[in-house]
């Protein structure tokens, strides 16, 4: 299986019991350019019914100027634990709204600056 997002393809290379791993047309055997899905099951206890929660972690080298190595990896993990019971559109709406602010314009700046405040 693979996934495509922004032009990109990723193609399933690793299978575990709540995991896959992906790997973009970047891979190198120097150059990592990996995707890689999780999750684990709800949890309840006598007053709650759990959380599902699952992960999203892209991990890619970079090419560095001015630093004291030539590469380096950059990583962005997504973590979303989401009540069971949900209803399907209140995690469409709260995804796209993460989604938003993840490209957007503030987003960007706070990681490149690490400004906190706006």
């Amino acid at each position: 299986m693979s996934l495509v997002f922004n032009t990109k393809t990723y193609s399933a290379d690793s299978y575990a019991m709540n995991s896959v791993g992906y790997v973009g047309a970047s891979k190198t055997a120097s150059s990592k350019d990996d995707l890689l899905l999780s999750r684990s099951a709800p949890k309840a206890s006598n007053t709650f019914s759990g959380l599902s929660r699952t992960e999203a972690k892209l991990t890619r080298t970079l090419n560095l100027t001015g630093a004291l190595t030539s590469t380096g990896e950059a990583k962005v993990r997504i973590l979303v634990d989401v009540p069971v019971g949900y209803a399907s559109v209140d995690v469409d709406a709260l995804l796209n709204d993460m989604g938003a602010l993840l490209s957007g314009a503030d987003f960007k700046t706070h990681v490149k600056t690490q400004k906190v405040s706006y």
